[in-house]
């Protein structure tokens, strides 16, 4: 029974916005009032550089890997891990920090993924790197690694549980996205 708390600590630790304190910590202004104002690499990147937007997706993508590879050090079922990542990945999207405005959530999708499977992890920045390369649009590789995803997941691990995770991760993902979706479909982005 003490191994669910995994599950509430998860969300604590991604609601901790490696964004804003990254900003704040390099004199930057809050990623939420520039760019895009999203907080999340991407938009760090674009107000404060390469250098702070790699801490920052090291951050969000820690915050996502920690829990469940913990969860999974101690034995946790694969329910568990499953269940762990998701609370991880909804505190980064809703942080309880910082008024539940958080981020779209790629890079803590991707450290729970290598949490689940570093092969899976893997699989999701290989896609996001080739569509990338091709396209030379960040939220297209994000958007197509993160519908893989459950395939991935399916076909490298598995089990139910952390295929479901991939799906409900990719249905937020997704929805974080909406605004990239339209502008894609436009050919704005």
């Amino acid at each position: 029974m003490v191994e669910w708390l995994f599950v509430p600590v998860a969300y604590l630790i991604g609601s901790i916005s490696s964004a804003i304190i990254i900003c704040r910590l390099m004199g930057l202004p809050d990623p939420r009032g520039q760019g895009s104002g999203n907080p999340g690499a991407t938009n760090v990147m674009r107000i404060g550089g390469k250098k702070a937007a790699a801490i920052t997706l090291l951050g969000d993508l820690l915050k996502g890997f920690i829990p469940v590879y913990s969860a999974g050090l101690l034995g946790g079922a694969d329910e568990l891990l499953a269940i762990t990542g998701l609370a991880a990945f909804m505190g980064h999207l809703y942080p309880v920090f910082f008024k539940f405005e958080g981020g779209k959530g790629v890079a803590t999708s991707i450290g729970v993924l290598l949490g689940f499977s570093w092969l899976l992890g893997f699989a999701f920045i290989g896609t996001w790197l080739l569509i990338y390369k091709v396209g030379k649009i960040s939220s297209l590789s994000a958007l197509c690694a993160s519908v893989l995803s459950p395939v991935y997941a399916w076909f490298i691990i598995g089990d139910i549980n952390m295929v479901g995770a991939s799906v409900v991760m990719m249905i937020f993902l997704l929805w974080r996205h909406k605004s990239n979706i339209q502008r894609l479909i436009k050919g704005d982005e």
